[in-house]
């Protein structure tokens, strides 16, 4: 069963955030990006997990917000995933914080 969520991140530098992400976490996750546009897998297995499933973020830089989609294996997946880029991104966009995420899960 997959589990997904969406969330508009408010921002004017969503480019440089989705950029910042990829290449941090291209060092031991499949990645691959554009300025626009980029996609991280996370491995059922990654630090020690044992999700049901490897998981994906799909990420979409617009003029005023960076989008982002989570697709996971399980519930519990989402919610990690969700805490685990919403730090990333509040660590590098410092100077803009609290960033809001409305995250909008979809049904199962």
């Amino acid at each position: 069963m997959r589990h997904a969520s969406s969330v508009r991140v408010p921002t004017p530098n969503g480019s440089r955030y989705l950029q910042q992400l990829c290449k941090h976490w291209a060092h031991n996750l499949t990645v691959e990006y554009t300025p626009e546009a980029g996609s991280v897998v996370f491995p059922h297995n990654a630090r020690g997990a044992d999700w049901p499933g490897d998981a994906t973020l799909t990420l979409q830089a617009r003029p005023d917000a960076l989008d982002c989609r989570l697709d996971t294996s399980s519930a519990e997946h989402l919610a990690a995933l969700k805490g685990a880029l919403e730090r990333h991104l509040d660590r590098f966009a410092f100077r803009e914080v609290p960033l809001s995420y409305p995250w909008q899960d979809e049904p199962v």
